[in-house]
């Protein structure tokens, strides 16, 4: 059995689509600050999203996994609502397009020119990273 004093909220929300709704006693997610772990009763905070796997633990189930891309992430004590730009489960991702990006990205990155957003193309290849990894 559940105990409920564990157990908030959780949505994860792009736009076009309610992606998740959920319970959970725990969400890991990456920030632009680091990486954070949620339980119930947090102080309330809003972040920047960084592209990374999320990982929402559910008492006595399966974890559930997604990789998220961008946004934002506005924790209240009893719920988590990441508001997100992309947001796709494991079966949603095609590997053979992220190993393409990331050689994209990884051929932009070690041949510089000043034509090159080396910005977005770290950018790039940290989603592709993502998109490999949790595609495994």
């Amino acid at each position: 059995m559940a105990d409920e004093s564990r157990i908030f909220d959780v949505e994860i929300i792009t736009p076009d689509r309610v992606f998740y709704t959920g319970k959970a006693t725990m969400i890991e997610f990456n920030t632009a600050a680091g990486e954070i772990g949620v339980y119930k009763k947090h102080i309330p905070l809003t972040t920047v999203l960084a592209p990374g796997i999320v990982k929402i633990h559910q008492d006595g189930e399966q974890d559930v996994t997604a990789a998220v891309h961008c946004g934002f992430a506005e924790i209240l004590p009893d719920k988590v609502t990441l508001l997100a730009e992309i947001a796709e489960w494991p079966n949603e991702i095609d590997r053979d397009r992220a190993e393409a990006a990331k050689k994209r990205a990884t051929e932009r990155l070690a041949n510089k020119t000043e034509a090159i957003d080396v910005k977005r193309a770290e950018f790039a290849l940290r989603k592709a990273l993502v998109r490999i990894d949790i595609a495994k």
